[in-house]
């Protein structure tokens, strides 16, 4: 227990894994569930702050309904097994990766789309992956977990270093315009 105490207490996960599974699997429906309340909430501002702008919002408002019905439902069940929770994490990448193909076709070509369908991709072929091995142990899941985790996140930062260099040149394109009025 000394051990797992020090810092953070997910910073000794991938350590514990081996010696103590059954703690780190209710660990993982923790962080599983701080992720999607975490991820739903920006969802759904994303969505509230596209209304107001006029563009597309209710992709975002359900993306973040579901992330949030994924994260109550492993806060509110806690006695489910990992199986269960291998379905949940299953489900969820597939519905998550589903919207996010969805939306990445009314993003304008010049922001990113191809990103952000690589990321609805890398997020709908994680959840196959679950659906067809639903027996792995917490090791593997943890490391499924981790490499699709990585993957994803590339994608996105890229996505969002994309659309930053677009808004930058749009803002420097209206100072110029300002100038010559």
């Amino acid at each position: 227990m000394g051990r797992r105490a020090a810092g953070h207490p997910g910073n000794h996960l991938w350590l514990d894994l081996p010696t103590y599974p059954r703690d780190c699997v209710g660990r993982i429906r923790y962080r599983f569930c701080g992720l999607h309340v975490r991820h739903g909430v920006f969802a759904i501002i994303s969505g509230i702050r596209a209304a107001r702008s006029g563009e597309n919002w209710g992709l975002l408002i359900l993306e973040g309904v579901v992330d949030l019905a994924a994260g109550a439902i492993a806060v509110l069940w806690p006695a489910i097994t990992l199986v269960v929770l291998v379905w949940i994490v299953a489900i969820w990448a597939i519905v998550s990766g589903a919207l996010m193909l969805a939306a990445a076709f009314s993003l304008n070509l010049d922001y990113g789309r191809w990103w952000l369908a690589l990321g609805g991709i890398a997020s709908t072929v994680f959840g196959i992956l679950l659906v067809i091995e639903p027996l792995i142990g917490a090791v593997v899941l943890t490391l499924w977990i981790g490499a699709y985790a990585l993957v994803f996140g590339v994608f996105l930062l890229v996505l969002g270093f994309q659309l930053h260099s677009k808004r930058e040149a749009q803002l420097r394109k209206v100072p110029a315009a300002a100038k010559k009025a």
